[in-house]
């Protein structure tokens, strides 16, 4: 997977565009700025967005070439962002550090997301807020964006699970138009959802 994610990246064309995902804007613009965790974070539309509005951002990915996409517009907007090159399984994140997480279009097996939300609760400040949009089941087969396999896209359930010891105050499957650079185009199913840490 790093060298399938390394190659999209290597274009000068940002894969997904420099505007932060509509959703993860609209909801980061009603928190107060702090300390904000993007796992999965390619190359870094989202995290300059929430640097220019204050907030102190980690961003994980494992793509290298994303990194370097990441600080060239972080450079072009004068923000810092922390960019750790890693997958998130490995990477170190403190505990209770993170007053919101945006979870934006990172599609992991069942396995996987499991252990990743249980390390992502973990770093979360009790109140913290995570921001959540994905790619349904119901997006399989559809050339508008995602995953090819249906062991990484999500159902409503299942996120419902894996988010079980978190506060859930919005949890939704909807269809969107997608218009984010070249491979998010058309419109989409997606799972979104707000949750926030008891």
């Amino acid at each position: 997977m790093k060298d399938f994610w390394n190659q999209r990246y290597t274009s000068k064309e940002y894969a997904y565009g420099i505007e932060p995902n509509e959703f993860f804007r609209h909801q980061i613009d009603k928190l107060r700025p702090g300390k904000l965790l993007l796992p999965g974070e390619g190359e870094g539309r989202n995290a300059v967005y929430a640097a220019k509005k204050g907030w102190e951002v980690t961003a994980v990915d494992f793509s290298v070439k994303a990194k370097v996409k990441a600080n060239r517009l972080a450079f072009r907007h004068q923000v810092e962002i922390n960019y750790l090159v890693d997958s998130l399984q490995n990477a170190e994140l403190p505990e209770e550090n993170f007053d919101a997480v945006g979870f934006i279009y990172l599609h992991l097996n069942s396995e996987d997301l499991k252990k990743a939300m249980e390390k992502i609760q973990n770093s979360m400040k009790s109140g913290g807020v995570m921001i959540f949009e994905c790619f349904s089941e119901k997006q399989f087969g559809r050339r508008t964006g995602g995953p090819k396999t249906l062991d990484r896209l999500y159902t409503v359930s299942q996120i419902n699970n894996v988010l079980s010891e978190m506060d859930i105050d919005y949890l939704q499957e909807v269809e969107i138009p997608l218009d984010e650079g070249e491979f998010h185009q058309g419109r989409g199913m997606v799972i979104r959802a707000i949750v926030s840490k008891p």
